[in-house]
């Protein structure tokens, strides 16, 4: 490679020019040039990126403030992402009594709401959610529901429609009143009530209301629901898991006024607080498990019962309060007695409860911050041997890693029910499916969120009982508005949960949260935002779980590091615990803990629908030239030699050539050798080494290597770049540089390495922490990338005639 013999004039854009020239080998011929140059190093992720000036690269939209995305703080609402001093929320109060109809499976009740409005504004009128309307004929749920692909169209699918179709859906009103009787106007408006007040309902005033009802229960079976009944054909006993099945409250709020959005299935709760009464009447052979705490259990257990209750909260371990042999002699006669459960829960946005006379009941004490809370598993005896072993186990454990991370579990019960549901959520108590085959055996896990098998599998159960019973955190504790935004219950759940799985044993398979678990939904097609309503979000499992979660987890492990990012998520937790927060608040108080600006991070991950994809393009060795001529031109030979020789040149070596045919075609140059040292060469590094000061000739004798690695983001979303060196004796290092390298522009960067060592190879994201889509452009020099197949031997279908000649 030939130096750089151009005279600088003294400017950043002519070292530049001199440098890209100059190829493999830097030569100064004055020492203000050499720092120059490196100036001009130093600067290249500005200057050659793409030779676009600050502010006209994409960078300057990727790391542009979300201030016109985010609403104006105020003093309800702060900068900071805190409650301000103006801060309101409103409280709805209950008082209720249901019955479970076991011959017909319905449910009816009566309800007294008392009412309180906490906001600055007078209340015309009131509105009241009717969940259960969501399964009424003509409901728009049932009216905008798409056709599904008759390509893959399983029976369990035709099963749901049909019976969806068929079923008696909705709410029977019987009467809507004041406290004293009185009947007040209503009007039915699909899924939400609105009920018309006799007087605007001043600030600060309270109001009481009554709703006396009915509603058939839905076989949680043959169609999916969040609650509903599961029968049992061979002993003819039913489990049933109550929610959304009483007339609440809607959400007045400063964000959105009255929550309006209708309940479509999908988009869940926005919910008040407030304290709840609630008397269950059912056959008195069940046990009842419920949000809140027991308080007739002199009346509805027996005293055996009670005793292993008292023991349970300070075993060391699970204790039966039911058995399975009891449960299994309760199971096989019916009564027509019924018992009235109490169940009294304070501070709660919601209320739930299951009953059966299938239940096995277990409990363990646990103290929480110097508080008891009681772990309790409910369960038939077609849940063993899996549920006595892992359900209240994993209640512990869940509350044991959530209170580490945000704040002390605050209620005295958490629950897990298997029945019918899959996984839901509800205060202190969560519904979950996972059961093992009939015979007792069940897997450990299958990978493929398709495959069914999880709710047959140990770890499927143990991973859906910390993510439900997480979920008395987010959003059952910071109450976020889980109609519009579901990530900000379930990315954050979803976060926490693999956390916790985590902990629970190495190398727990978790199927969320590893940044290389996301990257098939990144590079997929027909994705929206993470900040997308509910009730239009596609690909909903990844998009509002996998994708927050992980980016939360890339937050945590490679922008801020665990120290910064653990405090500043347990600030946004107990800032908002028992309150409601929005988007804003989040990034705003994660923002504002940390002291990290992360509106780049907010709008790549959660307004962006790009995915991480760096290549290294290009790592270019640079050496300082000594300007001793025996030293370089010696090494100016040497690198001469090394060049390749072109096929060609190889090819003319026996050429004749014409100037030895006619030597007289020969001059000086012929025979001239360039990297023989001559007596200028002598004079003029005598005559600039005597210019030069001590430090500027200790620059000359540096032993340093410069290396400039150009990157490509190809994937659009800006990413931190870990990266791996690999130095040419053996030893390996670590260099992280910030996301913020990318601030000029998000397509193209260069950054200079100043080593003490030479490089052997370089590689982005060793460690599979940015969720790179293609890690096959990760390292330089590249690496052969290796993969599996497996052969298929094809089989020919029978024709007709074959298959007659067979009796087929």
């Amino acid at each position: 490679m030939r130096a750089c013999k151009r005279e600088f004039d003294g400017t950043v854009d002519a070292a530049l020019e001199c440098l890209s020239n100059a190829g493999n080998r830097l030569t100064f011929g004055l020492t203000a040039m050499l720092i120059a140059a490196l100036v001009c190093l130093n600067f290249s992720q500005a200057v050659w990126a793409g030779n676009k000036p600050p502010g006209e690269g994409t960078g300057a939209t990727a790391f542009a403030q979300l201030g016109e995305l985010l609403p104006t703080p105020s003093n309800v609402r702060t900068a900071q992402g805190a409650p301000g001093p103006e801060y309101w929320q409103q409280r709805a109060d209950y008082r209720i009594n249901v019955r479970i109809d076991d011959d017909k499976q319905r449910i009816d009740g009566d309800v007294a709401i008392t009412y309180h409005n906490r906001s600055p504004y007078a209340l015309n009128y009131l509105w009241v959610q009717l969940d259960q309307n969501r399964y009424r004929p003509d409901s728009d749920d049932v009216l905008t529901g798409r056709a599904p692909n008759f390509e893959e169209f399983p029976y369990g699918k035709l099963a749901d429609l049909l019976n969806r179709r068929d079923f008696d859906g909705g709410v029977t009103l019987k009467s809507v009143t004041d406290a004293q009787g009185n009947t007040l106007n209503h009007t039915v408006v699909k899924t939400m009530m609105r009920i018309d007040l006799p007087q605007a309902l001043a600030s600060g005033d309270s109001y009481t209301l009554k709703v006396a009802w009915q509603h058939n229960i839905i076989d949680a079976i043959a169609s999916r629901s969040r609650g509903g009944y599961e029968f049992f054909e061979k002993d003819g006993n039913y489990i049933y898991e109550i929610a959304q099945w009483y007339p609440r409250m809607a959400a007045f709020t400063d964000v959105e006024g009255w929550q309006n959005k209708q309940f479509l299935g999908r988009g869940e709760f926005t919910l008040e607080l407030g304290d709840y009464e609630v008397h269950i009447t059912v056959p008195a052979d069940h046990i009842v498990a419920a949000t809140g705490e027991l308080q007739n259990a002199d009346d509805v257990l027996s005293s055996t019962q009670r005793q292993r209750f008292n023991d349970a909260a300070t075993a060391s371990k699970p204790v039966f309060i039911v058995t399975p042999d009891e449960a299994k002699a309760n199971q096989k006669d019916d009564t027509s007695a019924e018992n009235t459960w109490i169940y009294k829960a304070k501070n709660v946005r919601d209320f739930a409860f299951a009953s059966s006379r299938k239940f096995i009941w277990d409990a363990w004490g646990r103290d929480v911050g110097g508080r008891q809370v009681m772990a309790m598993s409910y369960y038939p005896v077609e849940a063993e041997p899996l549920w006595s072993q892992y359900s209240t186990h994993s209640i512990v454990h869940t509350i044991d890693v959530y209170s580490r991370y945000t704040f002390d579990y605050p209620y005295p019960v958490a629950i897990s029910v298997n029945g019918p549901i899959g996984g839901m959520e509800y205060p202190m108590i969560s519904f979950n499916k996972p059961r093992p085959y009939e015979d007792g055996t069940y897997w450990d896990l299958r990978q493929d969120p398709k495959d069914k098998t999880w709710e047959r599998s140990k770890y499927g159960l143990i991973s859906v009982i910390i993510h439900e019973v997480g979920h008395n955190y987010f959003p059952m504790i910071v109450n976020s508005d889980e109609r519009q935004w579901t990530w900000m219950d379930e990315g954050l759940n979803t976060f926490l949960q693999f956390l916790a799985e985590q902990e629970w044993e190495e190398n727990y398979p978790s199927r969320r949260g590893e940044p290389q678990d996301i990257v098939e939904y990144m590079v997929s097609e027909h994705k929206v935002p993470i900040m997308t309503n509910s009730e239009s979000l596609l690909q909903f499992g990844s998009n509002a779980y996998a994708k927050p979660a992980t980016a939360l987890n890339i937050l945590r492990e490679s922008i801020l590091g665990r120290e910064l990012f653990d405090f500043a998520f347990r600030e946004y937790a107990q800032r908002w615990r028992f309150k409601r927060p929005s988007p804003a608040d989040f990034f705003r108080t994660m923002e504002d803990a940390s002291g990290i600006d992360l509106d780049w991070f907010w709008r790549g991950w959660f307004y962006g629908t790009n995915h991480v994809d760096v290549a290294i393009n290009k790592v270019t060795q640079y050496q300082l030239d000594t300007l001793n001529p025996d030293i370089d031109k010696a090494q100016l030979r040497a690198d001469d030699e090394d060049e390749v020789e072109t096929l060609s040149k190889q090819r003319n070596k026996n050429n004749e050539y014409r100037v030895e045919r006619f030597p007289e075609l020969k001059d000086f140059y012929n025979d001239f050798d360039e990297f023989s040292v001559t007596p200028y060469d002598y004079a003029k590094y005598q005559e600039t080494i005597e210019g030069l000061k001590d430090k500027e000739r200790a620059l000359l004798e540096s032993d340093h290597f410069f290396y400039v690695v150009d990157f490509q983001n190809i994937g659009g979303l800006t990413t931190p770049l870990p990266l791996r060196l690999s130095y040419a004796n053996g030893k390996e290092e670590l260099l992280r540089i910030p996301a913020e390298i990318w601030r000029y522009n998000n397509e193209n960067v260069s950054k200079l390495l100043i080593l003490d060592e030479e490089l052997a190879g370089i590689a982005f994201d060793p460690y599979l922490e940015t969720a790179d889509a293609d890690v096959s452009n990760n390292e330089f020099p590249r690496t052969i990338q290796k993969s599996r197949f497996q052969l298929f031997k094809q089989q020919e279908e029978k024709n007709h005639i074959l298959r007659a000649q067979e009796g087929e």
